[in-house]
């Protein structure tokens, strides 16, 4: 929200909104049927106002959720002027028996990733703390290394958040899918392990794809430890499917047909140490990010 306001531009954070609410649905299999919103603001512009619903209605469309309505509240003498939030809430449905989750996993299953659009609606804070407090960089430019025709630095950082619902939705009717991961705040790890069962451990191979420029540039300029970075950042995955193998022709043909980036980053496997765990499993990230 500070960078759509520092950019004065407001038409791609209601994609972001849809986006955290709808995908988090879509993990346990769920349909995401409707969204209502609410917006929060110092002082009403009208036209401000209209740029956020735009891009809530925007996103609905990607998802296959209807806006079925929503509020815009004016505290005058809560928050200044051009100041605002935003939050909303989605219902979705699924069969009792179609829930996905943690239970339908197995050692051997694959994990395939698919690729983010960008930071997606996380780690912002340390964005702009590194970037914009600590390297002093311009909005309205480049990245440091990158050419003059390269998107300014605030257009990176307003790229909106790929929604990944109607394909995960396609993908679970084509195939079959054990899990999905949405992975948000706390990172690729954090989230994935949220569907690994206990006693197992999904290995993931960094070698299999690239860290993002952007989050390559807060690491160099901060600097931020790899650590940091992977527990932050979703690190170019935006969504991650736990699968058989056997389904993985199926699944990589219907993601490509579908323009998804995805890719194999690694598999489930059993714990050794996990003799008397109760608690979930865990994920275990191997090697240097590819170049």
């Amino acid at each position: 929200l500070a960078i759509a306001q520092a950019m004065d531009r407001h038409d791609t954070i209601g994609i972001d909104l849809v986006a955290m609410v709808v995908d988090d649905l879509v993990v346990c299999g769920a349909e995401p049927l409707f969204v209502s919103d609410y917006i929060a603001c110092g002082r009403v512009v009208p036209e401000r106002i209209a740029d956020i619903v735009t891009g809530i209605a925007a996103g609905c469309v990607q998802s296959g959720a209807a806006l079925v309505g929503g509020e815009t509240a004016e505290h005058a003498d809560l928050m200044r002027p051009d100041d605002y939030d935003v939050a909303a809430t989605a219902v979705g449905i699924v069969e009792a028996d179609g829930v996905l989750g943690p239970e339908r996993v197995r050692a051997g299953d694959l994990v395939v990733a698919m690729g983010s659009s960008g930071l997606h609606s996380n780690g912002y804070v340390l964005a702009r703390r590194v970037l914009l407090q600590h390297a002093g960089l311009d909005l309205t430019a480049p990245l440091p290394e990158a050419d003059d025709s390269a998107p300014s630095l605030g257009e990176l950082l307003l790229t909106p958040t790929r929604i990944y619902a109607l394909d995960c939705l396609a993908l679970a009717a084509a195939s079959e899918v054990h899990a999905f991961a949405h992975i948000t705040g706390g990172g690729l790890a954090g989230n994935l392990a949220r569907v690994i069962p206990a006693g197992m451990v999904a290995v993931l191979d960094r070698r299999t794809w690239a860290l993002p420029e952007l989050v390559s540039t807060i690491g160099s300029l901060g600097p931020v430890a790899l650590p940091e970075l992977e527990r932050t950042f979703n690190c170019g995955v935006g969504m991650v499917a736990v699968l058989p193998e056997p389904a993985l022709g199926s699944t990589m043909k219907l993601l490509a047909q579908r323009n998804v980036p995805a890719w194999v980053a690694g598999s489930v496997e059993l714990r050794p140490d996990s003799a008397g765990d109760s608690e979930r499993g865990s994920v275990r990230l191997n090697g240097d990010y590819a170049i």
